[in-house]
């Protein structure tokens, strides 16, 4: 069974600070597990059933550093759910750099101050799922291997870059190539009525702030979801997370 030098590592995972010194953070689940196996990403440390390790091809096995037998109760010492799946795996952050005049060659996102990590999640979900790569988080975003974010994107964050970065620097290079900036507030042109390019950057704000004042001058195109209910018996809003999965989708369509 896994040793408990091993259990006090994995556990000590959950913290940003061990995260960011060891340059490893924590995945959960017998299918997000298998997808990082499957995309030839080496496994560092694997702790699982022996049902789940049993079931596991001899080349999976090979992409393994490290294999841990682990009961029910192990697995919850070590895991950040409240109820554990049948395996843990600990993996390194991803190696990529950030180039603005790569990023820029195709539409990418760019967060501002998004704190929520479900929300984070799942907006990778659905830049994954709608064919964007890039997304570029200001520097007070949430981080993404936070083990919420990472539970939330299921295995998206394997489709996606993730860049924490200034915005306004590439904000300044956007425009000086003449593409656009999208910027969704509270009014501006229907996302339903825009006709959007295939570059450019699409801003999304805070949860309850929206997009910072500085950010504002930047932004060339306001873009806005109407709402279809009325105002006295519907929403105020849509969450932020919502919100980008029907901007991403309108744009995937223009694009078709």
């Amino acid at each position: 069974m896994i040793s408990i030098s091993k259990t006090k590592f994995i556990h000590s995972l959950q913290k940003k600070r061990v995260r960011d010194e060891t340059r490893l953070y924590v995945i959960e689940g017998d299918k997000l597990v298998k997808e990082f196996l499957k995309s030839g990403i080496r496994i560092r440390l694997l702790a699982a059933k022996p049902e789940f390790i049993d079931s596991l091809l001899p080349e999976e096995k090979a992409a393994i550093d490290n294999i841990e037998l682990a009961g029910i109760d192990e697995l919850k010492r070590i895991s950040s759910l409240k109820t554990p799946h049948n395996a843990v795996a600990v993996v390194p952050f991803p190696e990529y750099g950030t180039d603005f005049d790569v990023i820029l060659e195709n539409l990418c996102v760019a967060l501002d101050f998004v704190q929520d990590p479900g929300n984070l999640g799942t907006i990778i979900r659905a830049a994954a799922w709608f064919g964007i790569k890039d997304i570029v988080c200001s520097q007070n975003c949430v981080e993404v291997y936070n083990p919420k974010v990472i539970q939330a994107s299921m295995g998206a964050i394997l489709n996606i870059r993730i860049h924490y970065a200034e915005l306004g620097s590439l904000f300044s290079l956007a425009l000086k190539r003449n593409l656009p900036v999208y910027g969704a507030l509270l009014e501006g042109e229907s996302i339903y009525s825009l006709e959007p390019e295939d570059r450019g950057v699409i801003l999304l704000g805070n949860e309850s702030k929206g997009i910072s004042g500085d950010l504002i001058p930047f932004i060339t195109k306001k873009v806005m979801i109407p709402r279809f209910s009325s105002p006295e018996s519907g929403p105020d809003s849509l969450n932020v997370s919502m919100a980008a999965a029907v901007i991403f989708s309108e744009f995937a369509r223009r694009r078709i």
